[in-house]
């Protein structure tokens, strides 16, 4: 399971430091692509492949459930760790995330999240008055 935030910086060439306690869950191959509110999402294979699984079962003659496939799986690319436990990010991707130098690594239970600095404290700013309300709304259990 992925916890936790870590700050770390991407390189002129795309290449970012992915957290040694994330690596092992990651393992020798995982997968980067678009995620939702402009950030990157990361899966370990076994994951991707589940989640691959429920979006090919979606139907597709619905509109939205083709947009969001294509989405998803253009973005799409499989990644390995160098040596020092770097993954180099596509230019794509660190376009559409807005990744040019402080990045935020999260852990989000079955996938890591990477984000620009920025980004992330104005999404985590914006988010944290209403996480109260969001749990309730979500959660019929207490935490």
């Amino acid at each position: 399971m992925f916890m936790g935030e870590f700050q770390h910086t991407i390189d002129e060439k795309g290449r970012l430091i992915i957290p040694a306690k994330f690596r092992e869950d990651l393992g020798p191959t995982f997968v980067l692509t678009r995620g939702l509110d402009q950030c990157v999402f990361g899966y370990p294979m076994d994951e991707w492949k589940a989640l691959e699984q429920k979006l090919k079962a979606l139907p597709f003659t619905k509109k939205d459930a083709r947009a969001f496939s294509r989405f998803f799986f253009s973005g799409a690319s499989e990644c390995q760790l160098d040596k020092q436990g770097r993954v180099n990010i596509t230019p794509s991707l660190r376009d559409y995330a807005g990744l040019d130098k402080e990045c935020v690594i999260i852990g989000v239970s079955n996938r890591i999240e990477i984000w620009s600095k920025s980004r992330w404290e104005s999404y985590y700013e914006a988010s944290e008055s209403s996480f109260e309300q969001i749990s309730e709304s979500l959660m019929d259990f207490e935490l």
